[in-house]
Parts: structure tokens; sequence; C-alpha cells
């Protein structure tokens, strides 16, 4: 509802003049400022989705586990079911007789400890399948639970997935009346990519990632052909066998921080004060990241946009 609330009433403004058609210099604007207004709800999509996929994964574990629970439970309680029958044709009158039938002293007195012993078993093993009972009881609960809130997330991303993209149709159309079917998007390498070489899991994450330089910006896209933001840098290092989560906030959550000085390629950058967007470190000051639709994947200098700060995975 919050993400529904923001495209609906944040975003409504953003729209061609009706009494005259902008300049370029003003389309640009325009889309620079709704993108920064749109990208953030982007990424919160991203964030829900990931979450979504987890409690699939969570409930595909517990689905697995329940079958051999299951099993215990139905072999506990057919042995309760067994210690009832046995209890109902021995009753207490059965047991009494075999205890007065004992003969000598010391027979009865084994035949108590024995019949105690047997009714402290007896005990344990209806505990044992009422634990059991419980147990799958609980685990079935939380289950349902999962498939439910799946339902409303499917449900509630289906809406915001929408309204995200009439918005951009809406963007980008403008930019089609003032630009014509080609954009100027200017150079998508402004230097060598990497500027610096880097060894190890980094090199391959960040050739990886230049590598994707062209291929058009998708939201909620992480590759090959196509992505977003925070889809690039995950593609990139899980190519170096690191694995990140789609979502800009889980993958600063995810990394270890580096000042800007300390930068090296690979580097995952951080800009806007809510970490809307991210990029990859090259060196020499650039980047590689997936900026916007309407715009392929590209190089960009380190101060083009507001900086927050670098995490390393």
């Amino acid at each position: 509802m919050l993400l529904t609330t923001v495209l609906l009433s944040v975003l409504a403004p953003v729209a061609p003049r009706a009494l005259a058609e902008p300049s370029p210099a003003e389309v640009e604007q325009q889309l620079s400022q709704a993108w920064q207004k749109l990208e953030p709800v982007i990424e919160q999509y991203n964030k829900v989705h990931s979450e979504l996929l987890a409690n699939q994964r969570a409930s595909t574990v517990l689905t697995k586990q329940l079958d051999p629970l299951q099993r215990r439970v139905d072999l506990s309680l057919g042995q309760v079911g067994d210690i009832a029958v046995r209890g109902y044709w021995l009753g207490r009158a059965s047991a009494a007789n075999a205890l007065l039938a004992s003969g000598t002293p010391q027979v009865m007195n084994d035949r108590l400890a024995m019949l105690e012993y047997v009714a402290r078993q007896n005990r344990e093993k209806v505990a044992e399948a009422v634990e059991l009972r419980d147990s799958l009881i609980a685990q079935r609960g939380r289950v349902e639970s999962l498939i439910a809130r799946q339902r409303r997330m499917d449900a509630d991303l289906a809406a915001k997935k929408k309204l995200i993209q009439g918005e951009i149709e809406r963007l980008e159309a403008l930019r089609l009346r003032v630009y014509g079917p080609v954009s100027s998007n200017g150079s998508l390498r402004i230097g060598p990519c990497p500027a610096v070489s880097a060894g190890g899991a980094a090199g391959i994450a960040v050739r990886t990632a230049c590598a994707q330089i062209g291929k058009p910006y998708v939201w909620a896209a992480a590759g090959p052909e196509s992505f977003d933001c925070s889809g690039l840098t995950q593609y990139a290092w899980k190519a170096a066998g690191v694995s990140l989560t789609h979502f800009t906030g889980a993958q600063w959550r995810e990394t270890t921080p580096v000042a800007r000085a300390d930068l090296r390629p690979g580097d995952l950058v951080f800009f806007y004060s809510d970490l809307h967007h991210v990029g990859m470190y090259v060196g020499n000051g650039l980047i590689v990241h997936a900026s916007r639709a309407g715009v392929p994947v590209k190089m960009a200098r380190l101060d083009t946009m507001p900086y927050m700060g670098a995490r390393r995975p």
C-alpha cells in the first residue's frame, strides 16, 4: 500500500507540459527527478520479491521436514494405541491377581517394580507422541502461514509491477516524443573497463560487470540479458561465487564498509541518502551501473551522483 501511494501521489506530478512541448533539457530534468523517486520504489519491489523467494525456500524446507515427522507421529500414536489395548485387556484387577499369585514377598516386589517400570515407559511413550503431534501441528502452522503470506505478497507485487511499468512507459513516451526513436545517451564507455586491473574474485566480478555494458535496463531484472542496478551487481558477483540479495539495502548490509580512499575495483558504491542506487567501482574514479530505463548499462564517473558509501563483498 505504501509503494502504491508513492507511485500514485509522488510520481503523478511529473508530466509533460500541456501548453508547450518541453525542451530536451527539460525532459532530461523531468526524467532525472522522476527516476530519483521511482528507483526507490523499484528497490522496495526488489526487497519484497527477495523476501518472497526466501519464504518460498523456507516453505519448501519445512514441507520436506513434515513427512518424516508425520511418520514418527503415526508410529508413536500406534504404540500408544497398543498400550491402551493392553491396558484394557489386562486392567487393574489382572495386575492385582498377578501380584497376589506371586508366591513370595521377593517375587511380589520384583513384579511391583516391573509394573512401575512398564507404567513409566508407557507414560513416556504417550508424552513423546503428544510432543511430536504438537510439534507437527506447530510446523504445519508455520508452513500455512508462509503460504498465506506468499499469496498476499504475490498479489501486492503484481499490483506494484503494473504501476511501475506504467510509469516507466509514460516517461519513455515523453523521451521519445522529444528525441525520436533513438535517444542520445552519450558514450557508454568513457575509458577502459576495468580502468584498473584486479585479480581474484573481485577481478571476475568487475570484468563481468564491464561485459554487460550496452545491455538494456529493465527494472527487477538480474541478467543475463538485462539488468536494474542491484541486479547488475548481484549478477557480477555471482559470477565470482559470491551471493548477494537483489536489493540495494540488503547488499549494503551483506558487505563490509570501505573508505572512499580505499576503493578497489569490484567494490559496491551506493548513492542517495536512502541508498536506492548501487554501481560497481572499476578504478580511476569510474563505475559501471544500470542507471535507469531507456539507458543501457554504462560507465560513469563516481561523482555524478550523491555518493553515500562503499562496501566490499
